[in-house]
Formats: structure tokens, sequence, C-alpha cells
């Protein structure tokens, strides 16, 4: 297997106040739009979150290995358990992310032979890395990251080759319901 895919579905979501995963927008949860955008550009997906939350989706489910360390735990997880070189990390809360976006940034992962990561980034400069693509080879230095207290994903990128993949449009994730009530009225 050259290509994976996981979705990111550990959060607390605080500021939403339930969990984001099952909300719905355009009358489908939002983990069954991430899981069905990162299998069909992939052929694969996986959960990165509790089990006992997730298993029911008949799909594999690995919690965090560290739990309630953010969401760059749930990357160093996932690259744990990948086989695949390369790997889209998804985060559940972005609705209108699509196998085509995804497909894109895997395409220009596959070109990009030293890169660690490939990360969207919109043209007015905002990075989305919860959105990309990583290589398994990034894992070292994500591990390393984190037992040294770093959790911010930006802050683990340090000595790991980033490329950037422009796109034109932002790709927005849903944190507070109005959030939420955004996007449900974006179409």
């Amino acid at each position: 297997m050259k290509t994976a895919g996981f979705v990111l579905a550990g959060g607390a979501s605080s500021r939403m106040g339930q969990n984001k995963a099952f909300l719905e927008v355009d009358g489908r949860r939002m983990i069954e739009i991430a899981t069905g955008a990162v299998w069909s550009a992939t052929g694969h997906v996986a959960i990165i979150g509790p089990p006992d939350v997730y298993s029911g989706l008949g799909l594999p489910v690995y919690p965090d290995i560290r739990a309630g360390c953010g969401p760059l735990a749930g990357i160093e997880t996932a690259l744990t358990h990948t086989e695949a070189d390369w790997n889209i990390i998804l985060a559940c809360d972005m609705p209108h992310v699509d196998s085509g976006i995804l497909r894109q940034i895997l395409d220009e992962a596959l070109v990009q032979p030293e890169a660690s990561c490939v990360m969207p980034e919109s043209v007015d400069g905002h990075v989305q890395p919860l959105c990309a693509a990583w290589h398994k080879r990034a894992l070292a230095a994500i591990t390393e990251a984190l037992d040294n207290g770093t959790r911010k994903i930006t802050g683990s990128l340090h000595g790991l080759e980033v490329h950037y993949l422009r796109l034109w449009d932002p790709i927005e994730n849903v944190n507070t319901p109005e959030d939420l009530a955004r996007v449900r009225n974006q179409h």
C-alpha cells in the first residue's frame, strides 16, 4: 500500500459543546463526510479517536497513543499505525473538503520525493495541517516534538521538508456553533 488515509476524531469539541463528528451538514454527519472523502481519495480509511465512540461506524479505529495531547498526537498515532508511505490526515470537522482536494494534495505529495508533508495553503497564506499528506518519515520528528512538550502542529515541523500547495479557496473547519451555522448556510 503506497497511500492511506486517517480521520482525526479524538478532539474534545469544547468550543462546540458536543461531539462535532456527529453533527450534520447537508444531511450527513461530518464523520461520514470526512471518512467518505478520505476513502475515495486513498482507498483506505481509519479513524483516530476513542474506539467506544466510533467502532459502530464499521471502520478501523485507533485510540490516541497520547490521550489529551491534541491533533499532533493524532497525527503521531496515524503515522504509527500506517503501512503506507504517504497518508492523508484529515480532521473530521471540515465538511466541505472533498476527495478531489484530497487527491490533489496526495498527487502533489507523490511527486515530492524529499517532502515529509504536503500542506495546503490558501491565497491569503492560511495553512491547514489537518488536511494534509504526511509521509511516514515525519513520525520521528513528531514524536520528538511531543516528547519535548510541543503540542502545536506547526511547532513540530522543524527539520521536516514541508511543501506547501497553493489552493484558491481556504479550507474551513467547524469549531463553534456559529461556524456550523455558516457552513450549513453555504449551500
